[in-house]
């Protein structure tokens, strides 16, 4: 399989999960401002939609968007328990914070990393962020991970978005059990070898 990554942006999900499941894999960094592999590719010509992450499989397919290829991942090593059996009701409950963590927090920063988003927007965007994050912060509580005691897919997703707020200026210290959940996923082993795959731990 080839993960195509951009250092940091939502592809780090996968890649966590990809390490956490403990799959052989070749990450392929997709520049997401040039749009080019190291070679010169045009990465168009891989996604024509020109984001990552972007999953290829040994028979060539390939799967688009971060909940989808996290899901197939879990799949291939079910003595992870990245993912709660498929038809279960767990799997559905997966499948709901997945679904919150794309369009509620994921989508929620897009308009503060774009440049061209007005100031008094970002206010608009920054406010519903936090009415979210503060949210996140409650169901955390007593937890060890989100899905209760076992490490999914779905915390990868939410520890990579949750790194965001630094780059935008987001402050993150109202949030104590958002804050010590995120220090438990980024002791993982799994976690650490994704990062450091990318640079962003040494």
């Amino acid at each position: 399989m080839k993960l195509y990554y951009s250092p940091g942006a939502c592809s780090l999900s996968p890649h966590i999960a990809l390490h956490e499941a403990g799959l052989a894999f070749e990450p392929v960094l997709a520049s997401t401002k040039s749009h080019k592999l190291q070679d010169g590719t045009d990465y168009y010509g891989i996604n024509p939609l020109g984001y990552v992450p972007l999953l290829e499989l040994a028979d060539g397919s390939r799967l688009r968007e971060g909940p989808a290829i996290v899901q197939y991942i879990a799949d291939q090593a079910p003595d992870k328990h990245l993912a709660p059996a498929a038809g279960t009701m767990e799997r559905y409950r997966l499948q709901e914070w997945l679904t919150f963590i794309g369009t509620e927090l994921h989508k929620g920063f897009s308009p503060l990393f774009a440049p061209n988003t007005p100031a008094e927007y970002k206010v608009i965007a920054t406010e519903k962020l936090h009415s979210r994050l503060k949210w996140m912060d409650a169901q955390l509580e007593g937890k060890t991970w989100l899905m209760g005691d076992t490490f999914t897919v779905a915390d990868g997703y939410l520890f990579t978005v949750t790194n965001w707020p630094a780059f935008v200026g987001l402050d993150l210290s109202a949030y104590t059990h958002l804050l010590a959940y995120r220090a438990r996923v980024a002791a993982r082993p799994g976690v650490q070898a994704a990062m450091k795959a990318e640079g962003l731990l040494k």
